[in-house]
C-alpha cells in the first residue's frame, strides 16, 4: 500500500506537487494521466525519494521513504534512461541488478526465455552496449530490469514510449498478468489514454501538481470524461 500525506514540492513559484492525502491499495493498477508539466514525474521522484519534499511524506508499505531504506527491498521503477548503465550490455546490466538486489547469480537465461516475445530477439545475445540500442530497446531493458526483482510496488513512467504497437500490446499483457499473479501494486504514467484505460483498475488525473480526478470505476463513461477533459484544456 502507498500512503501520501500533505505532500508538497515547488520549484520557485511553480507548484509541481500538492497532494493533501492519497492512498493506493495493494494490487491496484494505477494509471496516472495528465498533460506535460502536470507533475507526474515529480510525483514519481518523490515516491522514490529522488526528490526531497518541501512538506509531507510518502509511505510505501508503512515505510517512510525519507526515513528508511527498507522500501527499496520491495520496490522497483523505471523512469528514464538515467536508470540504465549504458556502457554495459543488457546481459551485464541484468547481472548487476541481480547482484545488488540479492536475487540470482546469473538471471540472463531465465530472462531471455521469459521475455523473448517482448524483446523480439533484439536484446539478448547481440553483444551491443545499452547506449548503442534503439530507444525502444533501451525502454525494454529498463522495464525488464524493473520486473526482474519481482517487486511488490512497480513504478513505470511512460513505459509505452518508443515501443512499436506489437510491443505495446505485449507490455500491457505483461503488466496485467504480473499484477494478477503477484498481487503487486503497479503505477504507470502515460499520455496514451487507450493503453492506460486498457490496463488500469483506477485512474488518477493530475494537473498543476494536484490530483484533479480519482476514477475508481474505469468504464466507458470514465473514458468519455477523460477525453472531454483533454479536449477542453
Amino acid at each position: 500500500m502507498i500512503t501520501i500525506k500533505n505532500l508538497k514540492k515547488s520549484f520557485g513559484d511553480t507548484c509541481a506537487c500538492n497532494i493533501p492525502e492519497l492512498t493506493i491499495n495493494k494490487g491496484e493498477i494505477i494509471g496516472l494521466v495528465g498533460n506535460n508539466g502536470a507533475g507526474k514525474t515529480t510525483l514519481f521522484r518523490l515516491l522514490l525519494d529522488l526528490l526531497k519534499a518541501d512538506e509531507g511524506y510518502v509511505e510505501l508499505n508503512e515505510v517512510r521513504v525519507d526515513q528508511s531504506e527498507e522500501w527499496k527491498h520491495f520496490t522497483a521503477a523505471f523512469i528514464d534512461n538515467g536508470f540504465l548503465i549504458d556502457f554495459l550490455t543488457p546481459e551485464e546490466y541484468f547481472q548487476f541488478i541481480s547482484r545488488i538486489s540479492g536475487t540470482k547469480d546469473d538471471p540472463v537465461k531465465e530472462l531471455e526465455e521469459k521475455y523473448q516475445h517482448f524483446t523480439g530477439g533484439e536484446i539478448f545475445g547481440r553483444n551491443l552496449l545499452i547506449r548503442n540500442l534503439s530507444a525502444g530497446n533501451k525502454q525494454k531493458v529498463g522495464i525488464i530490469s524493473a520486473l526482474m526483482t519481482q517487486p511488490e510496488i512497480l513504478i513505470l513512467d511512460e513505459p509505452f514510449n518508443f515501443l512499436d504497437p506489437t510491443s505495446q500490446n505485449i507490455l500491457k499483457r505483461l503488466l496485467e498478468n504480473y499484477s494478477k499473479e503477484t498481487g503487486a501494486t503497479v503505477i504507470v504514467s502515460s499520455h496514451n489514454l487507450t493503453h492506460t484505460v486498457d490496463i488500469s483498475t483506477r485512474i488518477l488525473l493530475m494537473e498543476h501538481g494536484e490530483i484533479k480526478s480519482d476514477i475508481t470505476n474505469v468504464d466507458e463513461a470514465s473514458v468519455k470524461q477523460l477525453n472531454e477533459y483533454f479536449e477542453q484544456v
